[in-house]
């Protein structure tokens, strides 16, 4: 069983999580390709955007196989999870709201990063707790009830009477405002940027970006999703 592609971050979280640690720092800058060595092809998609003549290709690694680095801040199922975990673009909600965590953290994370390899962007920019929450509600809609009811003192603040998130009137300026107004819904994100498959990526996706920790996808229920199951070959693994 190699690591290869998108199925190996899961296979990755898998191997950790059976041997009962928590990654906790999931993030492109921590999976790394084996090989550095890549061919040339004609990006075919920018030159039907491009009305400018010449040939214009991109980089492919020539292989897929990965490796997780930086494990400074993992930690067995056992230890203190007292802590805030994660690097803010990859946290996920019940870290921001203290609830506490465990291995659902780590594919919350998986789930951003499939967003962003994807988009190419990060899904979700923000460097303060309750704007991420807000884009977080303006792409997979609003955060539940049962788990804004039992967030710790400190998340309190971000939400006003009737649990709803105190969004936009605790916006610390227009510019945080307008980025949450321009993020899509999850679905439409996606189907930017996918031509196939995007019906079982989407679902995928939604799987690992649930809020409830207890709801989300684990990394085994992921790599048996359709997305990767209907053929299993193009990814390189079999289970």
């Amino acid at each position: 069983m190699s690591f290869r592609g998108l199925p190996g971050m899961m296979l990755v979280a898998l191997v950790m999580h059976d041997l009962h640690l928590i990654h906790t720092d999931l993030k492109p800058e921590n999976i790394l390709l084996v090989s550095s060595e890549y061919v040339k092809v004609p990006d075919y998609k920018f030159l039907a955007r491009s009305t400018k003549y010449g040939s214009y290709f991109k980089n492919l690694p020539k292989s897929s196989a990965i490796k997780l680095i930086d494990f400074g801040s993992t930690t067995f199922e056992h230890q203190d999870h007292s802590y805030v975990v994660s690097t803010r673009h990859y946290r996920a909600p019940e870290v921001i709201l203290g609830l506490g965590w465990n291995y659902p953290c780590d594919l919350w994370s998986v789930g951003c990063i499939l967003v962003e390899l994807c988009s190419g962007e990060a899904l979700f920019q923000t460097h303060e707790n309750l704007e991420h929450l807000a884009m977080m509600e303006r792409v997979l809609g609003p955060i539940p009830q049962h788990l804004v009811l039992k967030a710790d003192h400190l998340a309190e603040k971000y939400f006003r009477s009737h649990s709803r998130l105190d969004w936009p009137d605790g916006a610390t300026s227009r510019e945080s405002m307008r980025a949450v107004c321009k993020l899509p819904r999850l679905p439409n994100l996606i189907m930017q940027h996918v031509d196939h498959s995007a019906g079982d990526l989407i679902d995928l996706v939604q799987g690992l970006l649930r809020y409830d920790p207890a709801e989300r996808l684990k990394a085994r229920e992921a790599l048996r999703h359709p997305f990767f199951m209907r053929d299993p070959r193009r990814f390189g693994y079999t289970l």
